[in-house]
């Protein structure tokens, strides 16, 4: 999908080159000081981009953080895709490979809290780049699994509760409740559900 500006227009290739840049300067901000110091002003600085210029691709922090996440998944997605994850199943391949984005995450932990929180923060206004995130977890899942067939309506709702348990384990990960240990095993159990037994 080509990337658009908030108000839906797709860009021509010097706009995309200075949505990357605007991209680029809030992961560096996000990754030093966490959500605080993501400042509209600062990122347009950065970016060597007006800010008025900025808030037409980005209406809010949040519409930008929850952009820089998806970046960041688009990225992973391209991983997976590179070097499949090892695993004895879907489930142990789909642990794998959301394990490995928890391992890149705690790399930049300030940069991973700027993302939740923008995502925990995200109303109805940012639903095109919510919808962007689900649908990239969405697809790492079934590229790890191996799953190659259109995802049954079963597989659908397996694949919710796993954007769902990924999304709280980042949480609970961030707030310091949850061990990796304790994230890939929840993230195991829920990628059962994508091939039940039988």
């Amino acid at each position: 999908m080509a990337p658009s500006t908030a108000a839906g227009t797709h860009l021509s290739p010097r706009q995309t080159e200075r949505r990357l840049a605007i991209l680029r300067a809030a992961t560096a901000l996000a990754a030093r000081g966490g959500y605080e110091a993501v400042q509209m002003r600062e990122v347009a600085e950065s970016a060597q981009v007006a800010l008025g210029t900025l808030y037409r691709y980005f209406p809010s922090k949040v519409h930008l953080l929850v952009a820089v996440m998806e970046a960041q998944l688009r990225r992973l997605r391209e991983e997976v895709r590179r070097r499949p994850p090892a695993g004895d199943g879907p489930a142990e391949r789909v642990a794998a490979a959301l394990a490995q984005a928890f391992h890149a995450l705690q790399r930049e932990p300030r940069l991973a809290e700027a993302m939740v929180r923008a995502l925990s923060f995200a109303d109805r206004s940012v639903g095109r780049e919510v919808d962007a995130v689900a649908s990239l977890t969405s697809e790492i899942v079934l590229e790890a699994a191996g799953l190659t067939e259109p995802p049954t309506a079963e597989q659908q709702a397996a694949l919710r509760v796993i954007g769902h348990t990924w999304h709280a384990s980042l949480l609970a990960w961030l707030s310091g409740r949850s061990s990796l240990a304790e994230v890939r095993s929840d993230l195991r159990t829920a990628a059962r559900l994508l091939t039940p037994p039988g």
